[in-house]
């Protein structure tokens, strides 16, 4: 009886065990992409003045990149917190429809708490990496591991970025502030190349982000809430252009 009883628990271990390490091995790949992009967040906001407290809670709790980088460049531009919070709201909104998604397939008997837990971690690289499994149902100790990993690449990075910018000569880290419109740039012109539709909405946002910022009748919007207009309209024009959305077919 006492046999079985440590059998099963072996069992039980094991079946904890194997998950945890499959998303930990399958983590690894992003763990190392997020390093350099997280210490480019961590010395962009160093030289843009950033209390270093801020800027580690910044990857602490909010934990994503784009918005990150967004309103570092917000906050050095004096912008008003609730454009800020509202611009990053917008940004972020696509991960409602991942977590959405990704909860279908995760065993109904899982806590809300650790469904949440989950929810906060989950960024366009876990969710890509968890959503082409091959089982139906995700075990949430896979998730969770590679949610885990991810993210403590992405707090490890910042930490090591806002270290190397302290010893940094104080000209130097004020031209760091140009590694913020380079990732983006970087991120950018990939799909560019590869997606027509992409570079028309991507020419949209520009022309409205530009109309909003030249013509007298706008004068007097701050760049917030520049960024939150030109967003949302060049959204919905993408959405009446492209009712079946723009990540489709390539040079389509």
């Amino acid at each position: 009886m006492e046999n079985s009883k440590v059998n099963f628990n072996q069992d039980r271990f094991s079946a904890y065990l194997k998950p945890c390490s499959q998303g930990l091995k399958a983590s690894v790949p992003i763990a190392v992409g997020y390093i350099p992009i997280a210490i480019t967040f961590g010395l962009v906001a160093k030289s843009s003045g950033i209390p270093d407290h801020i800027a580690l809670l910044m990857s602490f709790i909010v934990f994503a990149g784009a918005s990150q980088f967004v309103g570092v460049n917000l906050i050095a531009l004096g912008t008003n917190p609730w454009e800020i919070i509202l611009t990053t709201f917008i940004l972020n909104l696509r991960h409602f429809l991942m977590t959405a998604s990704l909860s279908l397939r995760i065993d109904p008997s899982v806590s809300r708490t650790w469904r949440f837990l989950i929810a906060f971690g989950v960024t366009d690289e876990t969710f890509t990496v968890a959503s082409l499994q091959k089982d139906k149902t995700l075990s949430p100790f896979f998730i969770t591991s590679l949610n885990m990993l991810a993210f403590l690449a992405w707090n490890a990075g910042t930490w090591a970025g806002i270290f190397l910018a302290s010893g940094l000569p104080a000209s130097l880290q004020a031209s760091m502030g140009i590694a913020l419109y380079a990732m983006f740039i970087g991120l950018l012109v990939p799909s560019l190349k590869e997606s027509r539709p992409i570079l028309l909405v991507v020419l949209i946002s520009i022309a409205i982000n530009s109309v909003l910022f030249w013509i007298p009748l706008s004068a007097g919007l701050s760049a917030g809430w520049r960024i939150i207009l030109s967003t949302v309209l060049a959204a919905l024009t993408a959405a009446m252009i492209f009712p079946a959305g723009i990540g489709g077919d390539k040079n389509e």
